[in-house]
């Protein structure tokens, strides 16, 4: 009886383990592609001339 248990405790952390896993591939994944955005997006510079448009 006890080995059973010891068994599905054993299953059920193992599915567990395979599940951190896989979450924390698709984290890193998905840190890694917002990084490429943030690093290909085009660089705002500050204009201290006039405006483009007349604000009034």
């Amino acid at each position: 009886m006890f080995s059973i248990i010891l068994t599905w405790v054993g299953s059920i952390l193992g599915l567990a383990l395979l599940v951190a896993m896989a979450a924390g591939t698709f984290f890193v994944d998905f840190d890694d592609a917002r990084g490429d955005r943030r690093r290909k997006k085009p660089q705002v510079t500050e204009s201290k001339g006039t405006p483009a448009a007349p604000l009034g």
